[in-house]
């Protein structure tokens, strides 16, 4: 299964509406699809300028190394070495904090979910909850 634009819009949207019920700072959510391409993306008034770019890529870093961001940042703490390495393998796209969550069906990844404006656990809570309304899985 591809990950459609319906879905991603229904995770954009649901992953806002989250962090508006729990009062969070404007947030910023991208939506890329297997192949690391952009589907949607909303940055909230008051998001700052830079939101956009770290969303896709806590995205992009989720899904070109096939686990979570949080994941991806946890095994990079004691390999500086290797993470050097992916910043410029990645030309600086991956953002390896949680906040990146890598999008499911039928066990396969079809994509990943970026959002940024909270704190990491916020940011991530946000995400699981938008793919849970667009009725796919997630792995974190």
């Amino acid at each position: 299964m591809k990950l459609s634009l319906e879905k991603a819009s229904i995770i954009v949207d649901r992953t806002l509406a989250k962090a508006r019920e729990s009062k969070y700072r404007p947030m910023c959510v991208a939506v890329l699809d297997e192949g690391g391409h952009l589907k949607a993306l909303k940055r909230e008034d008051g998001a700052s300028i830079l939101r956009p770019q770290i969303a896709v890529g806590k995205a992009w870093g989720a899904i070109g190394m096939g686990e979570s961001s949080r994941q991806l940042g946890e095994r990079l703490k004691d390999r500086p070495s290797f993470l050097g390495s992916l910043a410029a393998m990645s030309e600086g796209k991956v953002v390896p904090v949680a906040g990146g969550v890598l999008i499911l069906q039928d066990n396969a990844i079809i994509g990943a979910v970026g959002v940024t404006g909270g704190t990491s656990d916020e940011d991530e809570i946000c995400a699981t909850e938008g793919i849970k309304a667009a009725g796919l899985e997630f792995k974190v």
